[in-house]
């Protein structure tokens, strides 16, 4: 009988996280804060001495949703923190690239996910209303992003992301930080979210 591939990671933790059938108890925020603190949003296309992240794009993404559904609980607040967790080990791919990788990636992201819900008490699968109410943040961000950093003139960002709703945005910048930073603010506004709940 052939040798099945090797499919895990070890992490920083120490746990072996296995990529094809993840579970719950091998997963640890600090290794998902490290993780995404270290991948670059945009392939590391964007101006600026620091890669913008996938943890500081979350931590924005968690901010716009609590705007937009201020009477959110703090579960859906850390769904929203959590939306973008398994490229803490997949890393992050722009859509022609997960358009061209096929539903393969996409599978791969959903059992992630489902195992790092459930790691922090949420269910596997997020509702579709919650679902899209994320989504329509993550696009608000990714607008701010493609503007601010990534070089895409205001008409090109809407053509792509949608015009976002000024407030929505409102006072808020993109901000590049080293990952050392941006992981001590993503542990901690985990901590907090997790407290509420």
């Amino acid at each position: 009988m052939p040798k099945q591939p090797r499919a895990w990671q070890r992490m920083l933790s120490g746990r072996r996280l296995d990529l094809l059938d993840p579970t719950p108890v091998d997963i640890e925020i600090e290794d998902i804060a490290h993780g995404l603190a270290f991948v670059a949003r945009w392939n590391g296309q964007t101006r600026g001495d620091y890669a913008y992240s996938v943890a500081e794009h979350s931590l924005l993404v968690e901010v716009i949703y609590g705007r937009l559904c201020p009477n959110a609980p703090a579960s859906w607040r850390l769904a929203a923190l959590l939306h973008d967790a398994p490229e803490y080990v997949i890393g992050d791919m722009i859509s022609p690239v997960k358009a061209a990788v096929g539903p393969s990636y996409g599978a791969l992201d959903d059992r992630l996910g489902a195992a790092i819900h459930q790691r922090f008490g949420l269910p596997a699968e997020i509702p579709k209303s919650v679902k899209r109410q994320i989504k329509r943040a993550d696009k608000v961000s990714a607008w701010m992003e493609a503007t601010e950093i990534a070089g895409f003139s205001e008409a090109e960002a809407d053509r792509f992301f949608g015009r976002p709703p000024e407030p929505a945005r409102e006072g808020l910048s993109i901000r590049l930080r080293p990952p050392k930073e941006v992981r001590e603010e993503f542990t901690a506004r985990h901590a907090a979210l997790l407290s509420q709940i």
